[in-house]
């Protein structure tokens, strides 16, 4: 404990933070900014490790429940916004610290960073533990070993070293079942473009190059400037085109899939471009004029709220969420509204604020996203409510508000 009348550890690491950065750096020449900077770290690893470890623990008392989360990482992504990735890197790096009791002591002591700890993490997995001790390999020799490296070797020999000893436990293994390496991943730049990255199997990557390239191949006009990639970017647009007007992939959520963009109808008729003025089922921004050409496509179904739109005052006469009403409803919220999660609008059912059974109306008023398992919360204690200004609030069962944590906003 540090001599201040901090109450907590966390109290004291608040205080010494917060005089961090009210330090004027400036009159600090070169020699003293490396050494802060080498303090801070080795502060930074050994916190790194704290945070892992606490993770760890409220995995293992299942506390992410006391807010109606189904786990830590989801935990970490709702209530403090942090990528999947790095959430999931905490939780791995919590179970692993656990299993490794000398590198713990080496992260604890600021010596290994938390990226370290996770390309090591695999060697403690069950699997892995597993498969060493059915070849009488000591985890404890293994965990010294690698700590070593970690701490003396630069990073990527560090992931060599490990990549060696997990190909080592099993090197002629069954067959890999080539689904359990395949993975897509998407998500979005600073500017708003799709990104991603996915990895397949041979066979897999096969399909993939020869779909693309029978398009590729029917689209090349003379002169065409396109590089390759551009070409290959456009033919997978169509290959995705000609998937949804198929008709054929499977339902979602009670409608054929299809592009969603939603678009106020001032914005609709008039003709400026309208920068950012609409936005997409999967939550991007497109300008009003791009939103007005996809109107054009008779392939893009098209929602508009306006004095002729659909009725959604449907009343006590049905219990059923109608598509229209849905449609509404997913266009409002987004995505589930239970505080802390971000499940997609098609992974969410339409759950009536005040039960149906109980005289509640199926309305727009009375309906809010909710995916099946905050769902299956909100009908055992806790409460959705919306305000009047249109903001979500989550209750728990005991009358509690789950409060998300606020970023630090800097004053005007």
């Amino acid at each position: 404990m540090c001599s201040t009348d901090c109450a907590t550890p966390v109290e004291c690491l608040a205080g010494a933070l917060q005089a961090l950065a009210g330090q004027d750096l400036k009159p600090l020449f070169g020699p003293a900014v490396l050494e802060r900077c080498r303090a801070l770290v080795v502060a930074r690893n050994r916190l790194g490790a704290e945070v892992a470890r606490t993770v760890r623990e409220g995995e293992l008392s299942q506390a992410a429940e006391h807010d109606g989360a189904a786990s830590m990482g989801g935990w970490l992504r709702g209530h403090h916004r942090l990528p999947s990735g790095a959430a999931n890197q905490l939780v791995r790096n919590g179970r692993a610290l656990e299993q490794l009791p000398v590198l713990a002591a080496a992260a604890a002591a600021g010596g290994v960073s938390p990226e370290a700890v996770s390309v090591i993490a695999p060697v403690a997995s069950a699997e892995n533990v597993a498969a060493a001790e059915a070849q009488g390999v000591e985890l404890a020799g293994i965990d010294a070993a690698l700590t070593k490296v970690a701490t003396t070797r630069p990073h990527a020999e560090l992931r060599q070293v490990v990549a060696h000893y997990l190909a080592r436990l099993d090197p002629d293994g069954p067959e890999p079942d080539p689904t359990e390496s395949r993975s897509l991943s998407i998500g979005r730049d600073s500017n708003g473009m799709v990104v991603g990255r996915f990895v397949l199997d041979a066979v897999g990557g096969e399909k993939l190059q020869a779909a693309i390239e029978s398009i590729l191949q029917a689209t090349r006009p003379a002169g065409d400037l396109r590089t390759r990639a551009q070409q290959a970017g456009d033919a997978l647009v169509q290959l995705c085109d000609n998937a949804l007007a198929s008709g054929n992939l499977p339902i979602l959520r009670g409608h054929k899939p299809h592009v969603v963009v939603r678009l106020d109808l001032d914005d609709l008729v008039d003709p400026h471009p309208g920068a950012g003025a609409a936005r997409t089922g999967f939550g991007g921004i497109i300008s009003a004029a791009r939103a007005r050409w996809l109107a054009c496509d008779g392939n893009v179904s098209r929602v508009v709220f306006g004095p002729d739109g659909h009725r959604l005052d449907l009343g006590r006469s049905h219990r059923v969420v109608p598509p229209a009403l849905r449609r509404a409803v997913e266009l409002r919220d987004e995505h589930c509204v239970f505080a802390g999660c971000d499940a997609p609008s098609y992974w969410c059912d339409v759950h009536h604020l005040l039960h149906w059974i109980d005289g509640g109306e199926t309305t727009l008023e009375n309906s809010g996203l909710l995916c099946e398992r905050h769902h299956t919360k909100v009908h055992h204690g806790f409460q959705i409510v919306r305000d009047t200004a249109g903001r979500w609030h989550t209750y728990r069962p005991d009358s509690t508000e789950i409060q998300i944590f606020e970023p630090f906003l800097v004053p005007a």
